[in-house]
């Protein structure tokens, strides 16, 4: 059997008082059950710790080289329970987020912005992946949580979902088709189109809408940044199609936009976790205030 946390601290206290009264009220125990825990001590470890004499007990000498062993015990004892209040306390940890650039630079800022004014020892990191990567990551446990869309066929991760986003087209000033209201996606089809890396979801929506409606599209070139999309349109390019969230981010002088319909495309986005690992302290802290702010977002003041 092994000594006990309240044996150690017998020993330490009549360690350094060399003395049962001056020991008891140290430790808050009678002297009989400061001599039951030393005696108990001794019995485990296999023989005598403290020499004793009619006035006073003095260590053995396996007693003084057990000394110090006991005091870095209790020392990490303690040291662990503080460091594990502090972590359910959000005192101290690590967070590992992984996010479609959509959330990553739209949704996530002010949010990361409030969590560490509010917890500004936690260590907060943000990968900014495409949304096999935000799976992937997730997965793997490399990130805590993920904002991506839906995963595919993953019974390993569950999404919950904290947005609706739709798709636009944007333009530069004075195109003809902002004269309308909304744009058909087969109206796309006449004009040169900046795309999104194939890869990306955005662009695989886009690919597979615009096979929907039978027009292929006149692809000038394929870049891997929506603000690389920005720039190119408002240039005079030719046209895009981006996600509304992202077209907030990007918007500037030079560029217009309009919702895309016929189809209309309901483009969820929400938090990707893994099923079956429960969350820490702090990422469950993250994530009510990810999951307010898009309450806040959807339903207004």
């Amino acid at each position: 059997m092994n000594p006990s946390i309240k044996q150690l601290k017998a020993f330490v206290a009549v360690a350094r008082s060399r003395s049962l009264a001056e020991a008891s009220e140290r430790v808050h125990l009678s002297q009989p059950a400061l001599s039951i825990a030393i005696r108990k001590l001794e019995e485990t470890v296999g023989g005598p710790l403290f020499a004793r004499t009619t006035r006073q007990l003095s260590l053995t000498p396996e007693g003084e080289a057990f000394l110090p062993v006991a005091l870095r015990l209790l020392n990490d004892w303690e040291e662990a329970f503080a460091d594990l209040n502090e972590l359910f306390s959000k005192q101290r940890g690590k967070i590992t987020l992984a996010a479609l650039p959509t959330l990553a630079a739209g949704l996530l800022p002010g949010i990361i912005a409030d969590f560490r004014e509010r917890y500004p020892r936690i260590n907060l990191s943000l990968h900014d992946v495409l949304a096999d990567e935000v799976n992937q990551q997730v997965r793997e446990g490399r990130a805590d949580l993920g904002f991506s869309v839906p995963p595919l066929a993953s019974e390993d991760l569950v999404f919950e979902p904290l947005v609706v986003d739709r798709y636009v087209m944007i333009c530069p000033l004075e195109h003809p088709m902002l004269g309308q209201p909304s744009v058909r996606w087969e109206q796309l089809a006449g004009f040169p189109f900046i795309g999104l890396n194939r890869l990306s979801s955005v662009r695989q929506d886009i690919d597979r809408i615009m096979e929907e409606v039978g027009q292929p599209l006149d692809i000038l070139c394929d870049v891997n940044q929506i603000a690389t999309v920005g720039r190119m349109v408002a240039a005079g390019l030719g046209i895009g199609v981006l996600p509304s969230l992202s077209f907030r981010q990007i918007a500037t002088d030079g560029i217009e936009q309009r919702p895309l319909v016929a189809p209309t495309i309901r483009r969820e986005l929400g938090i990707v976790m893994r099923r079956r690992d429960p969350l820490s302290a702090a990422t469950s802290a993250l994530k009510a205030m990810i999951r307010e702010t898009a309450n806040r977002s959807c339903h207004g003041p």
